[in-house]
């Protein structure tokens, strides 16, 4: 397995605010997807600094209180997933996936609590 990208993940109800937050950091928008996770449509927004840092802000409507995950994009998106299970990660949704035609995701929970948002892009 190999992470081809690790950064912050903003999952909140509230979008709008955090990127401008992060706009007076020096932070851009590179790029917007809108993907549907299974019911929920998920407007992600990824941003980039001059110094190279990353961050990504998922718009994810009935999100009471924001909460930070950490993005996880790795090469075999298979092997990293049946990896974390075996580390005692769980996915909160079961064996849910979302897949798309240029992504395949889902949430990994640890043990103790954080949480990953594991990635696979899928180039055309």
């Amino acid at each position: 397995m190999k992470i081809t990208t690790f950064n912050p993940l903003i999952v909140t109800g509230n979008a709008e605010e955090v990127i401008k937050h992060f706009e007076t950091l020096g932070f851009e928008k590179r790029h917007n997807i809108t993907v549907n996770s299974g019911g929920n449509d998920i407007n992600n927004t990824r941003m980039k600094d001059e110094a190279g840092f990353y961050v990504d802000v998922a718009q994810v409507d009935g999100v009471e209180r924001d909460m930070t995950m950490i993005r996880m994009n790795v090469d075999d998106f298979d092997e990293a997933y049946n990896f974390l299970l075996e580390k005692g990660f769980k996915n909160p949704k079961g064996d849910h996936t979302v897949d798309t035609r240029t992504n395949k995701s889902a949430c990994m929970i640890a043990p103790s609590g954080f949480a990953f948002d594991l990635c696979q892009h899928i180039k055309e």
